[in-house]
Order: C-alpha cells, then sequence, then structure tokens
C-alpha cells in the first residue's frame, strides 16, 4: 500500500518561478533605466552597475561563507535590490554611497532575516532610508550631472518639486505662487523628464513598466491603485480645504517617488499581503501616510517610510484578511 505524503503549502505549482519573475521586474525596469542613461549618463551607469554588483556579491559572500548553504544569486532577486537601489538614489551620488546602501540592503534587510520571501522590509528602500538617515547631504545632492543629451538640464529646477514647494512653504508662500514662479513644476514637465532619483525622470518609463507586469501577471493592480486612490483623496481634501497651502492631487501623483515605490516595491511578493482585501488595505496605508509625511513630516518625501510602516503590518494583514479555503490561490 502506497504510503500518502503530506508536505507543507503551497500545493499549487505552475511555471512561474522566482527567476522568471525577477527576470519580468528587469525587464519592467528596463524603460526607467534607459530614460535616466539618457538624462543622467555615465553616472546612472555607474549607479546601476555598482548596485547590481554590490547586491549580488554581498548575497553569495553571506550564503557561500558565513551561512554556509547553497548560493542562490541566480534567482535574480539581488539584481533586482541592486537596480532599485540605484533607482532610488541621487544620480550624483558617489560610488561608496551605492556601495554602503546595497550591503545594507542585502546583508541587514534580507539575509538577516533568513533571505528571500523571508524578509520583512523590502530590502532596496532599507538600504535607501539607510543612506537618507547617515548621509542626508549626499541623498539631497539634486545637482545634474552630464546628459547624454548634450544639453544642461539645470533650467529645470535647482532641486525636486517636492522639496522646492516643501522649503517655498515653509517660507511663506502660497502654491499658486510656488508654480506661478517656477515653470519647471508644470505637468508636462512632472510627467516626462524632472530632477529627482535616477528611476523618477519618466513618469511615462514607470507606466510602460507598470503596464508590462500586469501583462505578465507578475503583480495584482490593488496595491498600486490604492495608493494612488488613497493619495488623491487624501490630497485632493486638503488641496479643496486650503489650496494656497496644499498642492492638488496630480502634483502629489506625478512627483516624487509615488510612481517608482507604488508599482515596484509595494508590490513585493514577501513584504505585502497575500490577499486581495489587504492589498487594498496595504496601498491605502501607503497613500495616506505619503501625503501626510510630505506636507507635515520633516521630509519632502514620504513613500519609502510609508511603504516600510505599511510593511511591518503585513503578518497582521495576513491574518486578519486570509483567502477562503480551497479557493482561488492569493496571488
Amino acid at each position: 500500500m502506497k504510503k500518502f505524503l503530506v508536505s507543507p503549502s503551497p500545493h499549487f505549482h505552475g511555471r512561474e518561478n522566482t527567476r522568471r519573475i525577477m527576470r519580468d521586474v528587469i525587464i519592467a525596469l528596463l524603460p526607467a533605466v534607459a530614460v535616466s542613461i539618457v538624462y543622467f549618463g555615465i553616472s546612472a551607469i555607474k549607479l546601476v552597475v555598482l548596485g547590481v554588483v554590490t547586491c549580488v556579491l554581498t548575497e553569495f559572500i553571506i550564503e557561500k561563507y558565513m551561512l554556509r548553504r547553497k548560493v542562490t544569486v541566480n534567482d535574480l532577486s539581488a539584481t533586482v535590490t541592486g537596480i532599485l537601489l540605484a533607482l532610488n538614489m541621487p544620480a550624483s551620488s558617489p560610488w561608496w554611497a551605492i556601495v554602503i546602501g546595497s550591503v545594507v540592503a542585502i546583508g541587514i534587510a534580507k539575509m538577516t532575516f533568513g533571505g528571500i520571501g523571508q524578509n520583512i522590509f523590502n530590502p532596496a528602500l532599507v538600504g535607501r532610508v539607510f543612506l537618507l538617515v547617515s548621509f542626508p547631504v549626499v541623498m539631497t545632492n539634486w545637482s545634474v550631472p552630464h546628459s547624454f543629451l548634450g544639453t544642461s538640464l539645470d533650467a529645470v529646477s535647482g532641486a525636486t518639486p517636492l522639496v522646492l514647494v516643501k522649503e517655498a512653504l515653509d517660507g511663506g508662500q502660497t502654491v499658486p505662487q510656488i508654480f506661478a514662479a517656477n515653470p519647471g513644476l508644470s505637468y508636462s514637465q512632472l510627467l516626462f523628464a524632472r530632477i529627482g532619483s535616477a528611476g523618477e525622470v519618466s513618469t511615462v518609463a514607470l507606466l510602460l513598466g507598470f503596464v508590462y507586469l500586469l501583462a505578465r501577471k507578475v503583480i495584482r493592480p490593488y496595491i498600486t491603485f490604492s495608493i494612488w486612490g488613497s493619495a488623491i483623496l487624501l490630497s485632493g481634501i486638503l488641496w479643496l480645504a486650503n489650496p494656497a497651502e496644499f498642492t492638488d492631487p496630480l502634483f502629489n501623483l506625478l512627483t516624487g517617488g509615488m510612481m517608482l515605490g507604488s508599482i515596484f516595491m509595494a508590490t513585493d511578493y514577501t513584504t505585502s499581503p497575500m490577499n486581495k482585501w489587504g492589498m487594498i488595505i496595504f496601498g491605502t496605508g501607503i497613500g495616506f501616510l505619503t501625503i501626510l509625511i510630505r506636507r507635515f513630516g520633516a521630509y519632502p518625501e514620504g513613500v519609502s517610510f510609508a511603504i516600510l510602516i505599511m510593511n511591518a503590518t503585513v503578518p497582521l494583514l495576513n491574518k486578519w484578511c486570509k483567502p477562503e479555503r480551497f479557493a482561488k490561490e492569493a496571488r
């Protein structure tokens, strides 16, 4: 008589594996990487290459010589972390900054918890926030490196739109005055090219990656749409209540790391909920926190902090929002 073997879940298996999923994420990031290289030249290439190499080497060394277990760098997850961290940093960042951030992202945020699938917080965001807190001058240096376009982009702005608006508001100016005095804050500039981190220069490029991920069914839209919807709702209420002090919803949607974070980092499998309603609550929390931090916090940007805060709620959300037993798969 044959014995029945009972194994832990998941019990549904398909063609998808970690390497295939990470490869699709890399493909989805290529438009943003390409645009950053066009606008920031060799500096963007340096960031991406150093980020990927350092993340892969850090994971390899820890698994090979410290944990003494099978090396899993060929699953491409460390490569994705390196690219995302590079896209979250100013293009003018020195080489040592991306190296330190990559070591923190992999060594502390990922491997300390046991590796892929076990980390609580998004590794790339942990690396970015560590650098922002430790080296604020480096992480807020928005000077524009030499561009392959052969033209200077300094005419756009000397600071990111969020920094520019926050500093002006703190200085007593109103939002209409700020926009009238800064033509670089036009929506056409915000949509196609602006000063910011290497991965924030083109909303269009990020949206192309989003469409690809949806078409490939790598992600589901609940988290991203919930972030956008809650950010639009809260910023819209504040803007309607006092348009002189608060920016409009479209500005908040197109600026900072809203697109990069909502599409590529908040949707990370390991650090996001498994169930649809958990995803919606998770995304809604990120959107609300982002707007609150941007306007009332010490930092002009709030996406990274909002995602990390909501990462900590994922175990609870998975407990509260359980999928039906024997029903459809969670993702």
